[in-house]
This record gives C-alpha cells, structure tokens and sequence, in this order.
C-alpha cells in the first residue's frame, strides 16, 4: 500500500471515531428498544454530547424512570438538573423509590433537595426504613433531680424523614440537642431519683409530648430510654462545698476581728505611753516649781521635809507591798 492509501485510512478512522463519539449509536439502540421509537431520538444523544452532558447518565435515567413506571420525566428535565449541578442518578432512584413505597415525591422537590445538599435517595430511604439516633452520640446525659442526686441517661430516637421540610429543616445535631434538653428537663423536675429509675418511660413520654421535632428534616416516632444509671449526690457535695466556703469566710472574719483587736491594744499602749509621758514631764517640772517657791517664799524648809518624809513613806510602803504579792521559791535541799 502506498502512502497515500496509509494517510486516507487513517483520516477515515479518526473520522469515523468523531462520528461515533458524537452519535452514540448503541446508546440509541438501547433506547429505541427500551423506550420505542421517538422517546430518545440520535439528535437528542448529539445534542447532549455538544453540550458535554453525559448522554448515557441520562439515558438510563430516562429508561429507568419509565420502566418504573414514571412516564413523566423527559431528556429535557434531566438535562437541565445536571446542568444546574444535581446527581441525576440519585433523583431517579429517589423517585423510585419513592414511587414503589407510596410517597408524594415530585420531580422538582427531588431536584430542589437535591441542590440545596441532601442526599435525596438516603432521605426517602429513611422515610420507608426509619434510623435510629443515640442522644447523646457518645457517653450519657447527666441531669440532677430535686433531690440532689445525680441521673445519668442515653436515649434512642427512632425518626423517618420529612420530606416537606428536608430544604431547611434542621439535622441530626438539633434533634440530638432537643432531645438531650427534655431529658434533662424531666431528670431535674422529678422529685427523687427513685422516680426515674422507676420510671424510665416518664422521661420518654415527657420528651416525645414537647414537640422536638418542629422545624427539622425529621419526624421523631419514638423516644426509647436506654440506659439510666445514678451518679454522685450533688446536693450533698455542693452543702459541703458551701460548708467549708462558710468556713474560709468565718475565719476572715475572726481574722479581721483579732486584727482589729491587736490595733486597739496597739492603740491603748500608744495611749498610756503618751500619758506616762506626760507625767515624767510634770514630775521633772516639780523640782522647778519648788525652787521657785522657795525663792519666792511660799514653802519652807520644813514643809520641804515634810514632803521628802512623806515620799518616803510612800516608797517604803509600796516595796513592802511588791515583796508581799511576790510568792516564796521554795527551799532546795
């Protein structure tokens, strides 16, 4: 062969791959026999490919809808979801489903549910096969009743999902959230402990009655209590906590009084010092006082004696006084 016929070939195999890139004859066949005649037409498939969608996702969508019976969706329905970002094979099979179990699930809410992030096949899936969600996900709940004692719980929330308010409804975390809320809402407004041991089911009827699922993505069924087990006595820890703050605040205040007391002694000593002060004072102005007499007339040398004799006396009586109040040290041997 000559290089000539080698060039030709080539181009009519390039060309024919183009070809039957954008004409996907087989994808056409399928649908033909699936579907009949007209449902997919080869300009549909071609059509797709120039606008770089994926003619064989769509496809099967389409013939998987109509052999489920839903005749409604179309190419066009398709197209513009996968354009707009959506997972085309999860609105089909949610529709599906939510056609063999009976649910009111249209097109568009498939679609806006889709776009706004859930996973729509897994919501109609938990609306026919309810989940169950533990409050708290890890550990128990702990809650304190009126009489101080400690209540530990883990609750079991059974939910299906609402479709109506999967586009803005809350998640998982809320219902947790709620749910732990009325748990220890109904712990701490029963009377005793004894209470909630004895009736678990108390605290189920109390918390399933508030209405917790309101604004979620979720109907709750049931509120099952699975586990309750008594904690420490809070009551008796917080009264000796406070005992011994009572404590710390009464030694302050003994603190401070002591302290106020040891002023005021410091404060008389100061005082008598001052006084004693004072009379040293006085008594070395007596001697200048008595030379002034003297000289001016008015004491005696008699009177003089008289004095000295008296202060005599005085000291005389007041060391015969000290040696009485002193005890004897008895004899050693």
């Amino acid at each position: 062969m000559t290089t000539v016929s080698l060039i030709l070939i080539a181009v009519l195999i390039v060309v024919l791959a183009i070809i039957f890139y954008f004409v996907p004859v087989g994808l056409w066949i399928q649908s033909v026999v699936s579907l009949g005649i007209g449902r997919i037409t080869i300009v549909d498939l071609i059509r797709m490919r120039l606008r770089k969608i994926s003619p064989r996702l769509v496809a099967d969508g389409v013939i998987n809808s109509h052999k489920a019976g839903i005749e409604s969706i179309t190419t066009d329905m398709l197209e513009t979801h996968y354009l707009a970002g959506g997972n085309v094979g999860n609105v089909v099979a949610a529709l599906i489903a939510a056609d063999k179990a009976k649910i009111n699930l249209e097109f568009t809410t498939a679609t806006a549910i889709d776009l706004a992030g859930r996973d729509v096949k897994t919501a109609v899936q938990t609306s026919v096969y309810p989940k169950v969600i533990d409050a708290p996900r890890d550990g128990s709940l702990a809650a304190v009743a009126k009489d101080g004692i400690e209540v530990k719980a883990r609750a079991r929330v059974t939910v299906r999902t609402n479709i109506a308010g999967l586009v803005g409804g809350a998640t998982d975390d809320t219902i947790i959230a709620r749910v732990g809320e009325g748990i220890v809402s109904a712990i701490g407004s029963s009377q005793t402990y004894k209470h909630v041991l004895e009736n678990p089911d108390n605290i189920s009827r109390a918390v399933l009655n508030k209405g917790l699922d309101a604004g979620t993505a979720y109907e709750i069924l049931s509120i099952d209590i699975a586990d309750v087990d008594v904690g420490t006595n809070v009551g008796a820890k917080l009264q000796a906590d406070q005992a011994v703050a009572d404590l710390q605040v009464a030694k302050a205040r003994a603190e401070t009084r002591r302290a106020m007391a040891v002023a005021q002694e410091q404060e008389m000593k100061a005082r008598v010092e001052e006084m004693r002060a004072k009379v040293v004072e006085a008594e070395a102005e007596v001697p200048i006082a008595m030379a002034q007499a003297f000289r001016d007339g008015n004491l005696g040398i008699f009177d003089y004696y008289n004095m000295r004799n008296i202060s005599a006396d005085t000291s005389m009586r007041e060391s015969i006084s000290d040696e009485a109040s002193t005890p004897e040290m008895p004899d050693e041997d």
